[in-house]
Protein backbone atom coordinates (compact mmCIF):
# COMPACT_ATOMS: atom_id res chain seq x y z
CA UNK A 1 0.00 0.00 0.00
CA UNK A 2 1.34 3.42 -0.96
CA UNK A 3 1.51 6.45 1.34
CA UNK A 4 0.75 8.75 -1.62
CA UNK A 5 -2.74 10.29 -1.64
CA UNK A 6 -5.18 8.77 -4.11
CA UNK A 7 -5.84 11.96 -6.11
CA UNK A 8 -7.08 12.24 -9.63
CA UNK A 9 -4.76 14.09 -12.00
CA UNK A 10 -7.11 17.06 -12.29
CA UNK A 11 -8.21 17.28 -8.66
CA UNK A 12 -8.18 20.69 -6.96
CA UNK A 13 -6.21 19.14 -4.11
CA UNK A 14 -3.37 18.21 -6.47
CA UNK A 15 -3.25 21.74 -7.91
CA UNK A 16 -3.28 23.15 -4.36
CA UNK A 17 -0.29 20.99 -3.45
CA UNK A 18 1.64 21.92 -6.61
CA UNK A 19 1.21 25.66 -6.01
CA UNK A 20 1.44 25.57 -2.24
CA UNK A 21 -2.05 27.08 -2.10
CA UNK A 22 -1.06 30.17 -4.06
CA UNK A 23 -3.37 31.38 -6.80
CA UNK A 24 -0.94 33.68 -8.53
CA UNK A 25 1.07 36.85 -8.25
CA UNK A 26 0.83 40.37 -9.55
CA UNK A 27 3.58 39.39 -12.03
CA UNK A 28 1.29 36.77 -13.62
CA UNK A 29 0.34 39.33 -16.27
CA UNK A 30 4.00 39.41 -17.36
CA UNK A 31 3.72 35.76 -18.43
CA UNK A 32 1.48 35.39 -21.44
CA UNK A 33 0.68 32.25 -23.38
CA UNK A 34 3.32 33.13 -25.98
CA UNK A 35 6.07 34.10 -23.51
CA UNK A 36 9.09 31.90 -24.17
CA UNK A 37 10.74 30.09 -21.26
CA UNK A 38 14.34 28.85 -21.35
CA UNK A 39 16.06 26.77 -18.66
CA UNK A 40 19.17 28.26 -17.11
CA UNK A 41 19.82 25.32 -14.78
CA UNK A 42 19.37 21.58 -14.53
CA UNK A 43 16.87 20.06 -12.10
CA UNK A 44 18.20 19.82 -8.56
CA UNK A 45 17.44 17.34 -5.78
CA UNK A 46 14.47 18.48 -3.72
CA UNK A 47 12.66 20.17 -6.60
CA UNK A 48 9.09 19.15 -7.27
CA UNK A 49 8.38 16.80 -10.16
CA UNK A 50 6.66 19.64 -12.00
CA UNK A 51 9.56 22.07 -11.56
CA UNK A 52 12.02 19.43 -12.73
CA UNK A 53 9.81 18.72 -15.74
CA UNK A 54 9.75 22.41 -16.70
CA UNK A 55 13.54 22.62 -16.54
CA UNK A 56 13.94 19.52 -18.73
CA UNK A 57 11.29 20.66 -21.23
CA UNK A 58 12.74 24.15 -21.59
CA UNK A 59 16.28 23.25 -22.62
CA UNK A 60 15.14 24.83 -25.88
CA UNK A 61 12.74 27.76 -25.58
CA UNK A 62 9.08 26.78 -25.19
CA UNK A 63 6.04 29.00 -24.87
CA UNK A 64 4.00 28.98 -21.69
CA UNK A 65 1.14 27.47 -23.73
CA UNK A 66 3.37 24.57 -24.82
CA UNK A 67 4.56 23.97 -21.26
CA UNK A 68 0.95 23.97 -20.08
CA UNK A 69 0.06 21.36 -22.71
CA UNK A 70 3.08 19.14 -21.94
CA UNK A 71 2.44 19.18 -18.20
CA UNK A 72 -1.34 18.84 -18.63
CA UNK A 73 -1.84 21.52 -15.98
CA UNK A 74 -3.98 24.68 -15.96
CA UNK A 75 -2.34 27.92 -17.05
CA UNK A 76 -2.75 29.39 -13.55
CA UNK A 77 -0.84 26.49 -11.96
CA UNK A 78 1.95 26.65 -14.55
CA UNK A 79 2.38 30.41 -14.07
CA UNK A 80 2.87 29.93 -10.32
CA UNK A 81 5.52 27.26 -11.03
CA UNK A 82 7.23 29.47 -13.61
CA UNK A 83 7.22 32.54 -11.37
CA UNK A 84 8.90 30.51 -8.63
CA UNK A 85 11.52 29.24 -11.08
CA UNK A 86 12.06 32.78 -12.40
CA UNK A 87 12.51 34.17 -8.86
CA UNK A 88 15.09 31.48 -8.12
CA UNK A 89 16.96 32.18 -11.38
CA UNK A 90 16.37 28.69 -12.82
CA UNK A 91 14.60 29.91 -15.98
CA UNK A 92 14.54 32.97 -18.19
CA UNK A 93 11.39 34.47 -19.72
CA UNK A 94 11.52 36.13 -23.13
CA UNK A 95 8.86 37.98 -25.03
CA UNK A 96 8.41 36.72 -28.57
CA UNK A 97 9.97 38.86 -31.27
CA UNK A 98 7.52 41.44 -32.59
CA UNK A 99 6.45 41.10 -36.22
CA UNK A 100 7.80 44.04 -38.24
CA UNK A 101 5.08 46.08 -39.96
CA UNK A 102 6.90 45.67 -43.25
CA UNK A 103 6.21 41.92 -43.21
CA UNK A 104 2.45 42.34 -42.67
CA UNK A 105 0.16 42.21 -45.73
CA UNK A 106 -1.12 45.45 -47.21
CA UNK A 107 -4.58 46.30 -45.77
CA UNK A 108 -5.83 47.61 -49.10
CA UNK A 109 -5.05 44.30 -50.82
CA UNK A 110 -6.81 42.41 -48.02
CA UNK A 111 -9.91 44.59 -48.42
CA UNK A 112 -10.00 43.91 -52.17
CA UNK A 113 -9.59 40.15 -51.62
CA UNK A 114 -12.40 40.13 -49.03
CA UNK A 115 -14.63 42.15 -51.38
CA UNK A 116 -13.94 39.76 -54.24
CA UNK A 117 -14.67 36.73 -52.06
CA UNK A 118 -17.93 38.24 -50.83
CA UNK A 119 -19.09 38.87 -54.39
CA UNK A 120 -18.73 35.18 -55.30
Amino acid sequence: MSDAPDWHEESPERFFMITGGRAGHEETAALGLVTLILSKAAPKPGMSLEQSSVLRLCRSPLSVAEITAHLKLPFSVVTVLLLDLLAEGHVEARSPAPIPKSSLPDRDILRRVIGALQSL
